[in-house]
């Protein structure tokens, strides 16, 4: 995660307080993986419901639950404020496949996102190689900017209802 230096403060400020306005110390802002195309493929996937989870390495000790942080897009613009849910220091070999899936990215699988973080945090610390044995922060976070949208219901001449006899509504 990286701090760009294009995003103002003020469209960050503008962004918070859409969502509450009352809210008087800035969330940290950040943008999620280490190129602006990524962070950009990230945040769609976070704006999409399907990136639920982060890790990091090394743990970053001023991230808790409650937590609100803004992220940005590759443009260093704000794109999501999240609220942290859940944050755990594990061994890299004891993270779940259940939590592997809730990042959202590849395939959703452990084989495929443990290649994906070795890769990506061996090109974070040029001063300490990554390796199995580190230990690694995983945190769970909600999207509560903007609002995550509601799924579609199919109308009448959705391919979906037609496919299927309409339903009684006093079921």
């Amino acid at each position: 995660m990286s701090s760009p230096e294009t995003v103002t403060e003020q469209a960050i400020w503008d962004f918070v307080h859409a969502y509450d306005a009352t809210i008087e110390t800035l969330p940290d802002a950040f943008q999620f993986g280490d190129s602006p195309d990524m962070a950009d493929r990230l945040l769609a996937l976070v704006l999409s419901g399907q990136k639920v989870a982060t890790t990091g390495w090394p743990a970053d000790p001023s991230i808790y639950p409650g937590m609100l942080s803004i992220v940005l897009d590759g443009q260093g613009q704000p794109g999501a404020l999240i609220r942290t849910v859940k944050v755990e220091q594990v061994p890299f070999l004891q993270v779940t496949a259940e939590f592997a899936a809730a990042e959202g990215e590849g395939d959703l699988t452990l084989d495929w996102w443990r290649d994906a973080h070795r890769t990506f945090f061996g090109r974070q610390q040029t001063d300490r190689p990554f390796g199995d044995a580190e230990r690694v922060q995983c945190e769970t976070f909600e999207v509560v900017w903007p609002e995550p949208a509601a799924p579609a219901v199919p109308n009448a001449d959705s391919p979906v209802s037609r496919n299927f006899p309409p339903r009684d509504r006093t079921e």
